[in-house]
C-alpha cells in the first residue's frame, strides 16, 4: 500500500503533463467499474498505449476502481435493468443484440449496461476535475511542502543524495 501511494506521489510530483495523468484516471474508472471481459476494455486498453498516458496513474487507478466496482454492482445492474427495459428502447436493443460486437460485448448484460452507462456519463468530470486537481497540487501543495524546512533537511542529507543519483529522481545522474 504504501509503495502505491509513493509512486503516485511520484507521478504527481513528477514534470508529467497532467492531461496524461487525469486521462489514465478516467480511461482506469470506465475499465474499472466495468467488468474485465468486456470488449470496451480492450479499446480502453489501446487507447491507453495509442494516446500515451500515464502508465502507473492507470494500474493503480483500475486497482482502486475495481475495488469500487465490487461494492457498486448492486446499483450497475438496477440502472442497467432500468435501460435495458425501456419500452421506447426496445427497438435499439434488439438491433444491437443481433449484431455479434454487442453479443461479444455482453451489452445485454445488466451489470455491463450499467456499468457501462455510468462510467461514460462520469468519465469527462473525473478528467476535468483531476486535471484541476493535480494543478492545484502541484501549484500549492508542492511548491509549499518543497519549502518547508523538512524537505531542505532531507534533501540536505547524504543519504538521500545517493537515493537521487541511483534512481534518477530530481535529476540526479
Amino acid at each position: 500500500m504504501l509503495k502505491m501511494i509513493a509512486k503516485l506521489l511520484k507521478v504527481l510530483n513528477s514534470e508529467t503533463d497532467p492531461m496524461q495523468i487525469s486521462l489514465a484516471l478516467g480511461f482506469a474508472m470506465v475499465a474499472g467499474l466495468t467488468p474485465v471481459g468486456s470488449l470496451h476494455n480492450l479499446l480502453i486498453l489501446f487507447l491507453v498505449l495509442f494516446l500515451r498516458v500515464n502508465l502507473v496513474t492507470f494500474v493503480l487507478g483500475f486497482g482502486f476502481f475495481s475495488g469500487i466496482a465490487f461494492l457498486l454492482d448492486p446499483v450497475f445492474h438496477l440502472i442497467g435493468r432500468e435501460i435495458l427495459t425501456w419500452s421506447s428502447l426496445n427497438g435499439f436493443w434488439t438491433a444491437l443484440y443481433n449484431t455479434t460486437f454487442w453479443k461479444l460485448e455482453r451489452g445485454y448484460n445488466t451489470i455491463v449496461a450499467g456499468s457501462l452507462l455510468i462510467s461514460l456519463i462520469f468519465f469527462f468530470p473525473v478528467v476535468v476535475f483531476s486535471r484541476i486537481g493535480i494543478n492545484k497540487y502541484r501549484d500549492h501543495i508542492l511548491k509549499w511542502v518543497q519549502k518547508t524546512r523538512l524537505l531542505k533537511l532531507l534533501k540536505a542529507n547524504k543519504l538521500y543524495r545517493v537515493y537521487q543519483s541511483l534512481s534518477g529522481v530530481g535529476g540526479g545522474s
